[in-house]
């Protein structure tokens, strides 16, 4: 019986490529590396593998430091014990990297959303849904409005929860200490973002309008 070809082959052909390639053609830039890095911009994005953070910047390692998690969530401060993984990513980019710009980039069709809209996984066992469901109970303030007024299906609605997501992981980023010590002094700027996936349009948030706009 002929094996099937495993997704990690395609991992590791890839991973051949690199190193026959642009790990080859630039191992001063990956020695400078290892010594360290210093990225200037932080950049909250979705898990979905649709959406590249360095791949839509078109960056190279060493230019982002990247958390990806299920809908570009950004929880508010706490202080209760637990295993605060974006907390922790977070704290280290602002006080350790030093970070300058903090990017939150959500997306379109982006399931998390589009469970948050629908809240088809509320009641969900925990390892069956539980655990995306708990963790977008963060967007249920934000849902009301969006599901009085568009519903909670469609392009429309959805659309409207994945933007307002990015304004949520605004605020919460907001009840950070170190977040309300250094925007101030612009030390730190956030930013919200939005790529569409359709269209692969990028849109920046104009915080004072409320509004995306495409970039030109």
């Amino acid at each position: 019986m002929a094996q099937h070809e495993s997704p990690l082959d395609n991992l590791l052909d890839g991973y051949r490529r690199f190193r026959e390639g642009d790990w080859a053609e630039e191992r001063e830039r990956w020695s400078a590396l290892a010594e360290g890095q210093s990225p200037k911009t932080m950049v909250i994005s979705c898990s979905d593998s649709r959406v590249d953070p360095s791949q839509i910047f078109d960056v190279t390692p060493g230019q982002l430091f990247v958390v990806r998690n299920v809908a570009a969530l950004v929880p508010p401060f706490e202080t209760t014990p637990g295993q605060h993984g974006v907390s922790a990513a977070l704290e280290f980019a602002v006080q350790f990297l030093k970070v300058r710009e903090i990017v939150v980039m959500g997306h379109g069709m982006c399931g998390g959303c589009q469970a948050a809209l629908t809240q088809n996984l509320h009641g969900n066992r925990l390892g069956e849904g539980g655990f995306v469901a708990n963790w977008i109970d963060m967007l249920d303030d934000a849902r009301e409005p969006i599901a009085e007024t568009l519903g909670t299906t469609g392009r429309e609605a959805e659309r409207a929860m994945e933007m307002a997501a990015v304004k949520v992981s605004l605020a919460n980023l907001r009840t950070f200490p170190c977040i309300q010590e250094k925007e101030p002094t612009g030390e730190v700027t956030l930013r919200g973002a939005y790529f569409a996936i359709s269209d692969g349009v990028l849109h920046l948030l104009d915080e004072g309008t409320g509004e995306f706009a495409p970039v030109a």
